[in-house]
């Protein structure tokens, strides 16, 4: 086989890789993936397909080695095939907001317009956090808290927040954080917190990059 068939050939299969990123619904479905392990039902509620679609979009990620699978009696659970897919999608977001002029608008209408404050990076998070300076606060729900969170974060998930503001130290700074850098549910829990006179911000990212940069993580 000659150097220009190897290359070809090479090309064609991490072409299969685009292809498999190439739709919205699979990105969707690779965040939550990337949070914890979900059935193939779990994924259709939260995407709102049908199992049959949802299953289908699963076995083209799949096919491309972005997702592995087990089963369990007669449910499929399938979970990310692995850190290097969230720093691969990682990359997609920073390519898009780059070089897409939409993303660009998108991000600044509906993200940077909610909370003008810049966020809180993870190393500087991580130093706080050691020096007990920051509560570290989890909004995401419970199943993927305990599937693996940022170590010493406690969890009050955004739709239990107003009823448990008593669970969250009043003296210290709050740093809330959830799915992703785009994820809405850190934006909503830092203007509760705000809204009721506590000094909040929001991880700049979310807990698959902080998991990704081999910093200190838990499970319960």
């Amino acid at each position: 086989m000659s150097n220009t068939t190897v290359k070809t050939e090479l090309f064609e299969q991490f072409a299969r890789i685009g292809k498999a990123l190439s739709s919205a619904r699979r990105l969707e479905m690779l965040e939550f993936l990337a949070q914890a392990e979900r059935s193939v039902e779990a994924l259709a509620r939260m995407t709102g397909l049908s199992v049959a679609n949802t299953s289908q979009h699963l076995q083209q990620l799949r096919q491309a080695g972005l997702v592995g699978a087990r089963k369990e009696g007669l449910y499929v659970f399938y979970r990310l095939g692995g850190d290097g897919i969230v720093r691969l999608l990682t990359a997609l977001r920073a390519v898009g907001q780059e070089r897409l002029a939409e993303v660009d608008k998108l991000v600044k209408l509906y993200l940077e317009s909610k909370d003008s404050l810049e966020p809180v990076r993870a190393k500087e998070l991580m130093q706080r956090a050691k020096k007990g300076l920051v509560t570290v606060l989890d909004v995401r729900p419970a199943e993927e808290y305990a599937a693996g969170h940022i170590r010493g974060a406690i969890n009050v998930p955004v739709t239990e927040l107003k009823k448990r503001l008593n669970e969250i130290p009043r003296e210290q700074e709050v740093v809330a954080y959830c799915r992703g850098p785009y994820c809405l549910m850190a934006f909503e829990a830092v203007a509760e917190l705000r809204s009721r006179g506590r000094k909040a911000r929001r991880l700049e990212d979310g807990f698959p990059e902080w998991k990704s940069a081999g910093l200190p993580v838990d499970r319960s």
